[in-house]
């Protein structure tokens, strides 16, 4: 049974995710496009930590924050996809209620970090163009590591708050019009009044998320204004293009998280947000590389010796065959 009943209450043992089961005559479709972008995602991120990991000019705090955000993007994407492929194969929709909050709890802590690591990053782009003769200094590698295991530590509280607020409610319905476990469609299950829960959650939500997207904000104000005492429109552009894959990967992340938690219950749709959260959980993790790579000389330029590096590999490996024979 979906659901176990305790006195006048009902507590879900088990939650349906309903997912994109309406739209089951696409089924195949969804699958192929959900793998390819998952495998994208996959791919993409971890070339930039190989890049990162492998390539010494891209041994700099700007691309070891970049490193976290490909980590982080994996960890994103890894949360919902893998089940909703699985889902989408073996038409079991089931959820237990442990592995529903569990996922909730994940989802909710990596996706945070993301707004946190990009507010991090948006020091560093501070710090290099406003602070040029302190940039070491300001991002040392102590900074960035205390600051990253404090965006941590916030993100697990924070979730930790989401999670025990929605998991401790009473369930009357076990179907989540979603395609994961998350607040906005479990509220909706609920027996009770979930008002003033929806309260806190929409008040400390709002301090987590943007509190991160107002620091980002005055690090761009203050580095628009130093950009702008240039004297010449060379030096203009050529100091905005650093910071131009970062503000592209920003503005993408907040417009979709903006639309999915910040609106109205009033307006809340299943079939909309379900889109919203493809787009925040699964399309931008997937560009996030390829954003920084198409935008970023060091980047492309990383990429080729790369390239060059596995084809003298591979001309060294045959001319050694060809010796041997």
């Amino acid at each position: 049974m979906p659901k176990a009943y305790n006195g006048n209450l009902s507590i879900a043992s088990t939650f349906i995710i309903v997912g994109f089961e309406t739209l089951r005559e696409i089924e195949l479709l969804l699958f192929s496009i959900f793998t390819g972008a998952y495998i994208l995602c996959i791919m993409g991120n971890m070339l930039i930590l190989m890049l990162i990991s492998t390539q010494t000019q891209l041994h700099t705090p700007m691309y070891f924050l970049l490193g976290n955000l490909s980590f982080v993007d994996i960890c994103l994407t890894s949360i919902t996809v893998p089940r909703a492929l699985s889902s989408l194969l073996s038409q079991d929709l089931s959820i237990s209620f442990h592995g529903c909050f569990a996922q909730l709890f994940l989802f909710h802590m990596v996706g945070n970090m993301d707004s946190f690591l990009l507010a991090v990053m948006a020091l560093d782009r501070y710090a290099a163009v406003c602070q040029p003769l302190h940039y070491t200094t300001i991002m040392s590698k102590r900074t960035c590591i205390t600051l990253l295991t404090f965006s941590w530590i916030i993100v697990s509280l924070h979730s930790t708050v989401f999670t025990v607020m929605t998991a401790t409610l009473p369930y009357c319905g076990w179907f989540i019009h979603h395609y994961f476990c998350d607040v906005p469609a479990m509220l909706l299950l609920s027996c009770a009044d979930t008002s003033a829960r929806q309260m806190i959650i929409f008040t400390e939500g709002s301090l987590i998320v943007m509190g991160p997207m107002l620091f980002i904000l005055g690090s761009y104000v203050l580095i628009i204004r130093a950009v702008l005492k240039l004297r010449t429109s060379k030096g203009r552009r050529r100091t905005f293009s650093t910071c131009s894959s970062h503000l592209t990967v920003v503005i993408f992340f907040y417009t979709s998280i903006i639309f999915m938690y910040f609106r109205p219950s009033s307006l809340y749709s299943a079939a909309y947000d379900r889109v919203i959260s493809v787009v925040y959980s699964i399309i931008a993790p997937m560009l996030n590389p390829f954003i920084y790579t198409l935008r970023n000389k060091e980047v492309k330029n990383a990429v080729k010796k790369l390239i060059q590096r596995g084809r003298k590999g591979g001309q060294k490996w045959v001319k050694k065959a060809e010796d041997e024979d």
